[in-house]
């Protein structure tokens, strides 16, 4: 069964799962044009989240101004330029002010570069790793797929703080044992292939604890991870095979090219999430749809409430 007919409602469901809790404390990051700005207000309004927007102020007002945007009741945080908006936001967040940063007008790396900086507050022991929370049309359930906008070429022992960081957003999401497929180009162990070995590697980790909480599979290529009746033709015997929640790429090229695949060949949306930080950071694209917008938002707001009721989530 698939959502062709109702192409967000994967999205909806999340966005009303979100809605029911508290709205999250969140640190925008530099809000200076029409999309960034409109996404926090739009977000605000849903019940989503409690918008801090930092940034400078005349800037703000001038694009919120151009938009026809309220921001009466909005806090605003007075910075002079986007770096120093970005290391107010993280501070937000380091103080417990924001428990969400939410990138505004600004490069990722910006931001993500005041995230990650040691003296800032907000590094835990493990990798920071990105993920797209995936609605595609044609598959009855959201699929992570990650990394595909940090890490270059991660090493294995950063592939399993990848896998574990999106094995917590299935948690969140309300998947309690998600089925995690590590992709390759095949199915087999070939030596010539490093990717696969790596596959098995962390499958082997996962049958000894070194990574909990979901059940994983690989190497698997991305046919015989998605579709069951490419998994029966080929033979493979597995719980993961045809049904995976996360799709776990050998590197951020095979991620992206991945991503943009089922982005405009598909008509899926990404709702992107940066995991890792004490606090989860929500990344949003200008060409975003409104709903693929808010469902980031809640993405987020779900990773923040799953991180309150267990604060070990947050590996120091």
């Amino acid at each position: 069964m698939n959502d062709l007919s109702h192409p967000h409602a994967k999205y909806e469901r999340l966005i009303a799962k979100a809605r029911e809790l508290e709205p999250v404390p969140t640190a925008i990051a530099h809000p200076c044009d029409e999309s960034s700005l409109r996404g926090a207000v739009e977000a605000q309004q849903t019940g989503l989240l409690t918008a801090i927007l930092v940034g400078p102020r005349a800037r703000i007002e001038a694009a919120a101004a151009k938009a026809r945007l309220d921001l009466s009741g909005f806090e605003i945080v007075d910075t002079p330029d986007d770096e120093a908006a970005s290391a107010a936001a993280v501070r937000l967040a380091a103080e417990g002010r924001a428990q969400m940063l939410m990138k505004g007008s600004l490069h990722t790396d910006q931001l993500m570069g005041a995230v990650v900086r040691r003296e800032a507050g907000l590094r835990t022991g493990r990798r920071i790793s990105h993920c797209f929370v995936m609605d595609v049309p044609a598959i009855d359930r959201v699929v992570v797929v990650t990394d595909s906008a940090i890490n270059i070429f991660p090493t294995l022992e950063e592939k399993v703080d990848i896998v574990q960081n999106a094995i917590d957003l299935c948690h969140a999401l309300g998947r309690p044992k998600p089925l995690v497929a590590i992709l390759s180009a095949m199915e087999t162990i070939n030596p010539k292939v490093a990717s696969t070995i790596e596959a098995a590697a962390l499958c082997k980790m996962a049958d000894r604890g070194q990574i909990t909480g979901a059940i994983l599979d690989g190497p698997l290529a991305l046919d015989n991870a998605i579709d069951l009746s490419a998994a029966r033709i080929k033979k493979i015997a597995s719980p993961v095979a045809g049904k995976a929640d996360v799709l776990v790429v050998p590197d951020l090229e095979a991620g992206n090219m991945l991503a943009k695949s089922l982005t405009f060949m598909a008509n899926a949306d990404g709702a992107g999430i940066v995991l890792g930080a004490r606090v989860p950071v929500i990344l949003t694209s200008r060409a975003d749809s409104v709903t693929t917008r808010l469902a980031s938002c809640a993405v987020g707001a779900l990773v923040a409430a799953a991180r309150r009721r267990d604060p070990a989530k947050v590996v120091a």
